[in-house]
């Protein structure tokens, strides 16, 4: 395939961006999405050119480390991670029009990098549960219910890529709130400290300059893993129930 991309290039945080048009022949419908860019960076390099930076690690759909708007939409056509995104899901003369998220709380590295370390500290707040030292507990000392545990295990599936967040007109990050405050809150291990993490994790959320949530849906739609609109109501049920407490 033979196809125009249109990429947001932008040398520092500080600098001034703009969107640098290149043509790229030879492009595989097997390659996927990030295969495809490491043509083009080649490309690049063969005519001095500096190649475009992009993240990505696992290359899996695990880590959640890539991070890219095409075409508008997060992680780009299909509902998957833009890893996982095949070259088959676009057509022979395609234009593709390629971005970093668009989000203030995600300021741009360089490219289409951008610092997500918000949600790093987002989880530093609270997204933890507290533990004896010493040897791991036997894992059927504390039973729990098993409509709880399946619930717990499929919002833990968050890979915190951010997509929830670029997709969003508000920049709101609650759906990644909303899995991490559900996937503790649904286990006995995360009780004891169930309405204070809420309270410290949403406080945190609000500081990072994250907008607030009007339930438009848009962040479920983007999501990679799937992660259901309704941990949001549990995030709004345990915050209600928080400062009910006092916390």
């Amino acid at each position: 395939m033979k196809l125009t991309l249109k990429i947001w290039r932008q040398a520092n945080a500080s600098a001034e961006g703009a969107v640098h048009t290149y043509e790229l022949d030879g492009v595989s419908q097997d390659m996927s999405f990030l295969e495809m860019l490491d043509l083009l960076n080649e490309q690049l390099l063969t005519t001095g050119e500096e190649p475009v930076a992009f993240d990505s690690d696992c290359r899996e759909g695990i880590c959640g480390t890539c991070s890219l708007m095409i075409n508008g939409q997060a992680h780009g056509p299909e509902v998957t991670t833009t890893c996982q995104l095949h070259m088959r899901s676009f057509k022979d003369g395609d234009t593709i029009t390629i971005e970093p998220w668009r989000a203030d709380s995600f300021p741009v590295v360089k490219d289409l990098i951008v610092d997500r370390s918000a949600f790093d500290r987002i989880i530093q707040s609270g997204g933890f549960i507290s533990a004896n030292t010493g040897s791991a507990p036997e894992a059927n000392s504390v039973p729990a219910p098993r409509d709880k545990a399946q619930r717990a295990f499929n919002v833990a599936t968050c890979i915190g890529c951010g997509a929830c967040v670029a997709a969003c007109p508000n920049g709101s990050a609650s759906l990644f709130l909303g899995a991490k405050i559900t996937h503790l809150g649904e286990l006995p291990q995360g009780q004891p400290e169930r309405y204070g993490r809420v309270t410290s994790m949403v406080a945190q959320h609000d500081h990072e300059g994250f907008g607030g949530c009007t339930n438009i849906g848009e962040c479920a739609a983007a999501c990679p893993k799937e992660i259901p609109l309704d941990v949001i109501s549990q995030l709004n049920k345990d915050l209600r129930t928080a400062m009910f407490k006092g916390f």
